[in-house]
């Protein structure tokens, strides 16, 4: 069974950063994208930034030029490196990947910008 599990939120004050962490585990044959989403109570999961086996990667407009989406191919693990946090980048951060031709999403992480 495969399983994704995050690591890396907490509380941070504006303008710092973090790093947060997705591993894959199980029986994985085949891993395509890799990517996290954020949501805030009341609305939508939405994208943040999504990276393929390949290396091409993708943002949203809100986290362009201080978010980072990287990957370990090998240890099956992708990272988001979050720099000049901002208090509207609060929310629950999930990682999410299509593995085996399924998509499969992480239990989510908290991260708060707070001072």
């Amino acid at each position: 069974q495969v399983q994704l599990v995050e690591s890396g939120g907490g509380l941070v004050q504006p303008g710092g950063s973090l790093r947060l962490s997705c591993a894959a585990s199980g029986s994985i044959f085949s891993i395509y994208t890799m990517g996290w989403y954020r949501q805030v109570p009341g609305k939508q999961r939405d994208l943040v930034a999504r990276i393929t086996t390949s290396g091409s990667t993708n943002y949203a407009d809100s986290v362009k030029g201080r978010f980072t989406i990287s990957r370990d191919n090998a240890k099956i693990t992708w990272y988001l490196q979050m720099n000049s946090l901002k208090p509207e980048d609060t929310a629950v951060y999930y990682c999410k990947s299509v593995i085996n031709g399924r998509e499969f999403w992480g239990q989510g992480t908290q991260v708060t910008v707070s001072s």
